[in-house]
């Protein structure tokens, strides 16, 4: 006769048989959301590259059709500007320091971005000799977010390997991939603030070649101020 087999033993199997039903359930609920969720990403990243191809296009039209009727045409302002800390600690003054601290960049090679207002302006002015900065443009920002692209979550550094770290910190204002982030930095729009405090400060290398005549102005042909469109060759550097 076959031997019987003990209750707890049966409930033990029930016990695992339905732990693994619930897990396979859930594997299968996880897979579908992910499809539905890389389909709408497509979607989404479709939409942004036509919507940045059409601004240059307009911006190519718009000086074309200026130079055709002899006008000058004025370059929009910018919205964005990333500042890079070009100079390490020594002799820094309190106030200089505290500014530094605002803007996140404690550390010499740290970048971050900012939005363009009256504050930031008065924020680079102090910051003076210590940064230098400039508009990106969409390569720039595109490639420092993947290649040195870190979240900031619980002020722990993590690194953005998964879109999950983003929808699960933005998912609530509509940012939940790497693009969506990428557009709202680059676009500086109504969630930026949100997006820019999730990005933990970029760590940058050492410019190829070295940054030589720091002491002097970016017009005076040293490194810190506003280096305007020439910060992203600076990137190319450092990234």
């Amino acid at each position: 006769m076959p031997q019987a087999v003990p209750e707890h033993v049966v409930k033990k199997r029930k016990a695992q048989e339905a732990i693994a039903a619930d897990r396979q359930a859930t594997l299968i609920k996880e897979r579908k959301e992910n499809k539905e969720a890389r389909k709408a990403m497509i979607v989404r990243t479709a939409k942004y590259h036509k919507e940045y191809k059409q601004a240059a296009a307009d911006l190519v039209r718009f000086r074309r059709e200026a130079k055709k009727h002899g006008n000058f045409f004025m370059e929009p302002e910018p919205k964005l500007v990333l500042v890079v800390r070009i100079k390490g600690i020594n002799s820094v003054d309190p106030k200089t320091r505290k500014i530094l601290q605002l803007m996140r960049l404690r550390q010499i090679n740290n970048a971050v971005f900012m939005k363009v207002n009256s504050a930031s302006i008065n924020m680079l002015r102090l910051a003076g000799e210590y940064v230098t900065y400039g508009p990106p443009n969409l390569k720039t920002v595109r490639e420092l977010i993947y290649k040195r692209g870190f979240a900031s979550v619980k002020k722990q550094r993590m690194p953005l390997t998964d879109n999950k770290i983003i929808s699960e910190a933005l998912g609530e204002h509509g940012i939940t991939c790497m693009e969506d982030l990428i557009h709202e930095i680059y676009t500086v729009g109504p969630k930026f603030k949100e997006c820019n405090r999730f990005l933990w400060p970029f760590k940058m290398s050492c410019a190829k070649g070295g940054m030589p005549k720091k002491r002097l102005h970016f017009i005076e042909g040293g490194q810190y101020g506003d280096r305007e469109e020439l910060i992203n060759s600076l990137v190319r550097k450092m990234n």
